[in-house]
């Protein structure tokens, strides 16, 4: 099998796209990918770093105060779709997959005027512009919530399969906090803010890890790569508080944490869910169409989950709740805890590449 996947842009697009890649080589023997992205952005340096064949396009994002740069981009767009429609004749897909990101677009049209079969991935609870109008043309629309349904027009081939970055938790070997030289006896938070950080959550956490000074409970802090170096040389943390700017496969952790802090990234909410974690959940009001507000609430409303909305953030406020949903016995910290363990968890990576299979099968 032979397939072109395309995200890019923040690690809740990269990732998703890195766990299907993973999947379909365990599958297939013959696997050959094209992963193609933008030229300047995180993925550039993550996929080639996991010695996957990339490519990277010139396309920007359309930004409504920088008109210049928007004409210059529509150019950009016509002179990539003209240079992916040679990739796509010469490496000859079986299937162009795109999980998200401006740089889809013309990646999926490109697929579609050369008559590849395309599937799309969409991780957020509300559906971002590109896959909206991209749903149309596909031949399939993967979800990760099943809330997404209502935002796609009637006749679309809708397939939920959840989002495969949670796969992680389910198929590979946990890491014990212990490891990392935490304690066994202590309650352990994570607390983090996304693949790439966040400036302004980051500041109201600090005050809450200085109420947790010496408090029963440890914490891992991951700011960020772009704010680890202000933050530790501004603040002292005490001796249960261990800060990092960066954690790979945080996923392999989540199963050893008593609590989670973060964002309501869809990458984190699946993670959540089959790692079984509490979470108070803290959704960035930065992103496009608010979809983490709509991430958070999808958990928040099934009792699966706490939400506090960035702009109610209280580092007093959120000291208390965490001490009294770390008690023991602490009645809302089981009924989360017994709600998650009810989740039926799944393997995202599976079903989509059920799904593609059959899709390849059909054209044949």
């Amino acid at each position: 099998m032979k397939m072109v996947i395309t995200a890019g842009g923040t690690g809740g697009h990269i990732y998703p796209a890195l766990a299907i890649i993973d999947y379909f080589k365990k599958q297939e023997k013959d696997f050959e990918v094209l992963y193609i992205g933008t030229h300047n952005r995180m993925e550039t340096k993550i996929v080639p770093e996991k010695n996957i064949p990339y490519k990277g396009i010139k396309i920007y994002g359309f930004s409504k105060k920088d008109i210049k740069r928007d004409f210059l981009n529509i150019g950009y767009i016509i002179k990539s779709y003209n240079e992916l429609i040679n990739i796509f004749k010469e490496f000859s897909p079986d299937v162009v997959v795109g999980v998200g990101g401006y740089v889809t677009f013309p990646v999926i049209l490109a697929a579609k005027k050369c008559h590849i079969k395309t599937v799309i991935h969409e991780q957020n609870c509300i559906p971002g512009k590109t896959n909206k109008f991209l749903s149309k043309g596909v031949d399939k629309v993967f979800l990760s919530f099943k809330e997404s349904e209502k935002y796609f027009k009637k006749g679309t081939n809708l397939v939920y399969t959840g989002n495969p970055s949670g796969d992680s938790v389910l198929n590979s070997k946990s890491i014990k906090k212990e490891t990392l030289g935490f304690s066994s006896d202590k309650k352990f938070i994570i607390i983090t803010s996304g693949s790439l950080g966040s400036s302004t959550l980051n500041k109201k956490l600090i005050e809450f890890l200085k109420l947790s000074k010496d408090e029963k409970y440890e914490v891992l802090f991951i700011t960020g790569e772009s704010n680890y170096e202000t933050i530790t040389k501004n603040n002292k943390f005490s001796k249960n508080i261990k800060v990092v700017p960066y954690f790979d496969n945080l996923s392999h952790l989540l199963s050893s944490s008593d609590l989670i802090i973060t964002r309501a990234g869809a990458s984190t909410i699946s993670e959540i869910i089959n790692a079984k974690v509490p979470a108070i959940l803290i959704p960035s009001p930065y992103v496009a169409n608010n979809h983490q507000y709509y991430n958070a609430l999808d958990l928040y409303n099934s009792n699966k989950a706490l939400m506090i909305e960035e702009k109610e953030l209280d580092s007093n406020e959120l000291y208390k709740k965490v001490v009294e949903l770390l008690k023991n016995n602490n009645k809302e910290y089981a009924k989360i805890k017994n709600n998650l363990l009810k989740e039926k968890s799944i393997n995202s990576s599976e079903i989509i590449y059920k799904e593609i299979k059959e899709l390849i099968n059909e054209s044949k």
